[in-house]
Formats: C-alpha cells, sequence, structure tokens
C-alpha cells in the first residue's frame, strides 16, 4: 500500500502524476485556499505534505495529523512551518534552496529599478490618458540606478546574486550587512563591502532586503530605521512580509522621507496595508519573485524529490536533497 500525502496547492499535472508513481496524492487542481480546520481534515491520515508558505504548519495540527512524518515545503523560506514543533516529534522539514536564487534576484532587481525609475507611476500615467502633451523634461525623473550605492541587508544565496548584478552589471557600489560577514573571497566575488547597519541606512542609494524572517528580524525596518534613510533613496523587499513595518513604511512614502519603494511581500497577505495601495510612489506585485516558468517547476520537483526521499519511496529514501532539521534522519520515524 502506497503511503498517502497531500499537496496543498494547484501545481503542474506532471509533477502530481510523478508523485502518483510513490504515493496516494490528494491534491488540489482548483487552488482552493484552505482554513486551518480544513487543512487538518484532509492532512489527517497523510504521511507526507506538499506544503507552501500559505499552510501553517504547527504543533496543534501535528498532535491532530500524528501519521505526518515529512513536511516538503515549495520555497526557500518556511516560516511557515514551526521546525521545533515538527523536530520535536520526528517530522522531517525540507525547503527548496538555490534553484531559485538567480531568478529571485532577477525580479529583484527588476523590482528596485521599477521603483527607482517610477515605472509604475509613469505605466498608470499612460493607460489612464494622461500623456497629452510630450517635451516635459523632468515628467517621472527619478534617481539613477547605474553608479549608485546599493545597500543588502542579508547576504545569503539570493542577497549575494543581488550584488553581483549591482557590481559587475550596474558599476554600483555595493554595501551590505548581514548577521555574519562573508569570506573574504565571497565578498570580493560580489564586490561588496561590509557595513553596520546603521551606515547601511544612511549611505545606501537602493536598498534591498533579502533576510529570512525570523521573531529577531520582524520589523528589523521599522519608523527609526526608515528616518536613517535618504530622503531620495529606495526600498525593495523581497523577502518576507513583516520585516518592514509597512505601516511606518507607508507614512515615510506619503511624507517623502523616502522616495520609492517596491514591494513584493506583506505583513498577511495576501492582505496589503491599506495605506499602501494609494500612495503612486510604491511598486506592488503579488509575492512572484521566482515566478519564472523554469523556476517555479524547478522548485516543484525538487520538493517531490525531498518527499520521495524523506518517506522512503526511491531510491535514495532517507536522504532528502535539502533538509531543514537533517537531525531528524538520525531518528527513528517510524
Amino acid at each position: 500500500m502506497k503511503p498517502a500525502v497531500l499537496v496543498t496547492r494547484a501545481t503542474f499535472p506532471d509533477i502530481v502524476e510523478r508523485l502518483r508513481e510513490h504515493f496516494d496524492v490528494e491534491d488540489n487542481p482548483h487552488d482552493t485556499l484552505w482554513d486551518p480546520a480544513e487543512l487538518r481534515r484532509r492532512l489527517h491520515g497523510k504521511q507526507g505534505v506538499m506544503s507552501h508558505g500559505s499552510d501553517r504548519i504547527d504543533a496543534a495540527l501535528l498532535d491532530a495529523c500524528p501519521t505526518v512524518k515529512a513536511v516538503c515545503n515549495v520555497g526557500v523560506g518556511y516560516n511557515n512551518v514551526d521546525v521545533e514543533a515538527c523536530t520535536q516529534r520526528g517530522v522531517l522539514v525540507t525547503n527548496t534552496p538555490d534553484v531559485l536564487t538567480e531568478t529571485t534576484a532577477d525580479f529583484g532587481f527588476a523590482l528596485m529599478m521599477a521603483a527607482a525609475r517610477r515605472i509604475g507611476e509613469s505605466e498608470r500615467f499612460v493607460r489612464q490618458g494622461d500623456w497629452t502633451k510630450t517635451g516635459i523634461f523632468d515628467m517621472f525623473a527619478g534617481p539613477d540606478v547605474h553608479g549608485a550605492t546599493l545597500g543588502i541587508l542579508g547576504m545569503g544565496r539570493i542577497g549575494r546574486a543581488v550584488a553581483r548584478r549591482g557590481s559587475l552589471g550596474f558599476g554600483m557600489q555595493v554595501i551590505y550587512h548581514n548577521r555574519s560577514r562573508l569570506s573574504p573571497e565571497a565578498e570580493t566575488e560580489s564586490g561588496a563591502l561590509y557595513v553596520d547597519k546603521a551606515t547601511l541606512l544612511r549611505e545606501a542609494d537602493h536598498l534591498v532586503l533579502v533576510l529570512p524572517y525570523s521573531e529577531s528580524s520582524h520589523h528589523a525596518i521599522g519608523a527609526g530605521e526608515l528616518a536613517q534613510m535618504k530622503p531620495t533613496a529606495t526600498l525593495t523587499n523581497i523577502a518576507r512580509g513583516g520585516i518592514v513595518d509597512d505601516a511606518a513604511l507607508a507614512a515615510a512614502l506619503r511624507a517623502g522621507t523616502l522616495a520609492a519603494a517596491g514591494l513584493d511581500v506583506f505583513e498577511g497577505e495576501p492582505m496589503v496595508h491599506p495605506a499602501l495601495l494609494g500612495l503612486p510612489n510604491v511598486v506592488l506585485t503579488p509575492h512572484i519573485g521566482s515566478a519564472s516558468i523554469q523556476t517555479r517547476r524547478a522548485m516543484a520537483s525538487l520538493t517531490v524529490d525531498n518527499l520521495i526521499a524523506a518517506l522512503g519511496a526511491g531510491p535514495c529514501g532517507g536522504q532528502p536533497p535539502s533538509p531543514v532539521n537533517a537531525e531528524v534522519l538520525s531518528t527513528d520515524r517510524r
């Protein structure tokens, strides 16, 4: 009898068929967003789950579904999963690092440029029929990106990829702050200089956030931090909602103490703070940083690899490619 697994959101049909070769699969082809009670009902009796950021996997859910042995999250981030609770119960957690690094860095740079060069504002201007005359010399003039100072908060894989784009492609001076400093070799490869957080905020012309969400990084950018930035600066968040105090950001954008922002993630998404919605100087996108076809396929495929291995259904059973709590692998998980 095949192990039973749950796929919580719609994905590529051939990915689901690959899962069916190994598992009894319940999927969600209509991409219904399940509430906690529905998720609990559907997960009951399953051995594994292919989960997404919208699925809260916590101690209460695990206790209600004691057969679960693997939580395989589609995404590099996993703040929707209580990893400690999983580890305590012998439940393996996996994620999908590496495969989305370059695509997310591409998008982050594009979002930063859209905010800086006022692309959202000017696109709406044209669509609304407001472009009635030419020759306005300073129409939608924004700050340059090339040659400017790029600040990066968080310097993991994606942060380093953003740094390379800035230093090598746009001749930017790149500064960064991170919990731990990169090796000299990694700094040279990234073209980046380590600075303290206050210097980062004070000197960056364009600040990009690429740090993981945790209790310690909650509102890492709030009113106090925004007040330290240049009024001509932009802020781009491709990390996680909750890292920025969205209400404080909206106030700074409205007051003109910050020039512009590009946001792909939000506190409480899919809800967006209403104060942001009416502002012209913010570009808003619906958490699509890794949304290229090739990358989303690679993420889904890696999740399947993790699930097959975690539940011992393939030739490399027990050795998933990207475990989060690898210590669980050395325990008896029967």
